[in-house]
């Protein structure tokens, strides 16, 4: 075909596809621009997963009757004039797009009316074109409605999913919005049912409580107001929100959610920062919950790099990565709750009733009860909240596995290999920093017989493996030979241990971070471990336990299990009927 230019109306619809994807695009929009205009009240009512009716109440500022048409002219709008207010956009909207794209593609009634006017107008389109225009009876504020969306564009309406899944979508959306906002009420109402209200108070935390519950909230953490370690965070970053404790996680990355100066946006950097955080806290394959907000002047984003306005580009990625990073490591670190357990009787448990996969602990047959991980709850009596273990009284070993210890707020069941994996785990880090990793010589060097894969890894990782002790020299082929080993391998076989973290390391079974000598130490360390099983003395249990108390992180291994369970002195009173 010819060159040719496209008509107004092809080309309308063509640009309203790179805005509205679906109903929730057409309410995200018209949330984002009754919030611009300065609403405390938002109100959304949606029909048939917004395919049918769309309708977005506000009491904002309005627009005037002259300039109703306008509002919906493209790349008409009242955020920002020249090439510097581009620079720094302080308004959830600004590219003038949003209105006339929905109107493309859809019936649109607006209402309007500015607090000083005595009256309100109306103005009616359809597919783009303007069919009417009246003044209107109304209180302050905008009332959009959309209907029939996708009626002219029977392509775009194919593609829609069903009203139910549509519904989810616009419900994501406006709770959000209903996160970023806490001091905006707002109510959404889907086929004639409230779905979400919110009080407007201010508090995102109420708002976490309306959309999540208590149980889910009892396990937040909020975020400290100074975000660095052992220090302040850079001054231009804030960071502020909840995460959840180490407990609380889930199996995608769906439950981190992240703003901007308050807008939502999808942002890997952010998300690693926080996952990385986490690091040694979680199991493998998990990530937690967080709900983050970053605040910095708009001059160090850029927003405007994609039409829906949900990515965003930062002038100086390392300063935020870093504040958000740290941020959430202190909230973790100086609030993090100890999982604690609560105890049914035998009797009260079915033989033939399996445990959830909520309550999926180890059953403690020997005393005929199951534990289960209840952080906050009223039941159990709330678990001491500190960063480090109190001081703890040990009393025994429980199935050479556990050991048992009094503190001064309950018992505690310490799992002695994880516990000795997290004490190892921060020594051996403290000495790599240091230069100074105690090593044992071997007499005479023993030879190793590596596979491809193995060999791979001792290639990789040698630098690491030197840095922890590991003295190891090139014999032909994939024979090595080992001088020395850092000194907690150097009892049983320190060549079969080596070629045990090797087969690991080369099958993935480290924890990945960003850096590669974390993995290696997390390996070693679990290699180097006191084993489940094995009969301690009760001096080796002080030991372990004083070296556990010590740690800045001892709640969990450095692979995300955790190290001790917590039962409350006054659940034992109740349990026993004391109370």
């Amino acid at each position: 075909m010819p060159i040719h230019v496209l008509s107004p109306e092809v080309a309308a619809k063509i640009a309203a596809g790179e805005v509205i994807e679906r109903p929730a695009s057409v309410v995200k929009e018209l949330v984002e621009n009754a919030l611009d205009a300065g609403a405390r009240s938002i109100r959304i009512e949606v029909r048939e997963g917004g395919r049918r009716l769309i309708r977005v109440s506000d009491d904002g500022s309005g627009i005037a009757h002259a300039d109703l048409p306008l509002a919906f002219a493209r790349h008409a709008t009242s955020k920002l004039r020249t090439l510097e207010d581009l620079e720094r956009i302080r308004t959830l909207g600004f590219r003038g797009e949003a209105l006339a794209s929905i109107a493309a593609v859809s019936r649109v009634t607006m209402m309007s009316r500015p607090a000083d006017s005595p009256s309100g107008a109306m103005i009616h389109l359809e597919g783009g074109v303007q069919t009417r225009q009246t003044a209107v009876g109304m209180a302050p504020g905008t009332v959009v409605t959309v209907e029939n969306l996708f009626y002219n564009v029977p392509a775009r309406l194919k593609f829609l999913k069903a009203p139910a899944t549509e519904a989810g979508h616009i419900h994501r959306v406006v709770t959000r919005y209903a996160m970023a906002f806490p001091e905006v009420r707002f109510h959404l109402k889907m086929d004639g049912r409230d779905v979400l209200q919110t009080s407007g108070d201010g508090s995102l935390y109420n708002v976490l409580l309306e959309m999540l519950g208590p149980e889910t909230c009892r396990q937040l953490l909020a975020l400290p107001e100074q975000g660095a370690e052992g220090g302040e965070s850079p001054s231009r970053v804030g960071v502020s929100g909840y995460v959840g404790a180490p407990t609380l996680h889930h199996a995608q990355r769906d439950y981190i959610t992240l703003f901007v100066n308050r807008r939502w946006v999808q942002d890997r950097l952010l998300s690693t920062a926080i996952v990385q955080a986490y690091h040694t806290m979680l199991p493998t394959g998990r990530y937690p919950m967080a709900v983050i907000n970053v605040a910095l002047d708009p001059f160090e984003v850029d927003v405007n790099v994609h039409p829906a306005k949900n990515e965003v580009k930062f002038r100086d990625q390392h300063t935020v990565f870093r504040a958000v990073q740290q941020a959430v490591r202190r909230a973790l670190l100086e609030k993090g709750d100890i999982s604690s357990i609560t105890l049914r009787s035998e009797s009260m448990v079915s033989s033939t009733t399996a445990p959830s996969a909520e309550t999926e602990w180890r059953q403690l047959a020997h005393f005929g009860f199951e534990a289960q991980r209840t952080l906050g709850s009223a039941d159990a009596g709330e678990a001491p909240s500190q960063g480090r273990l109190p001081v703890l009284r040990v009393l025994g070993q429980l199935a050479l596995t556990y050991v048992i210890a009094e503190g001064p707020d309950g018992l505690y069941l310490i799992d002695q290999h994880a516990a000795h994996e997290r004490v190892l785990f921060e020594e051996v880090r403290r000495q790599c920093a240091a230069a100074a990793v105690p090593t044992q010589q071997l007499l005479p060097p023993s030879l190793l017989e590596l596979t491809p894969g193995q060999a791979a890894v001792l290639e990789a990782e040698q630098a690491t493996l030197a840095q922890l002790g590991f003295a190891i020299e090139p014999f032909g082929g994939y024979t090595y030979r080992l001088r020395a080993v850092p000194e907690m391998l150097a009892l049983g076989d320190p060549a079969l241990a080596l070629r045990d973290i090797l087969s690991e390391l080369a099958e993935g079974g480290g924890l990945w971070t960003r850096h590669a000598d974390e993995r290696v130490i997390t390996t070693v360390c679990k290699r180097a471990a006191i084993k489940a099983g094995q009969a301690l003395s009760l001096q080796e249990m002080q030991e372990l336990v004083r070296r556990l108390e010590q740690c800045q992180a001892p709640r969990t291994c450095p692979h995300g299990r955790p190290t001790v369970l917590y039962l409350s002195a006054a659940q034992l009173a109740r349990e026993f009927g004391r109370v």
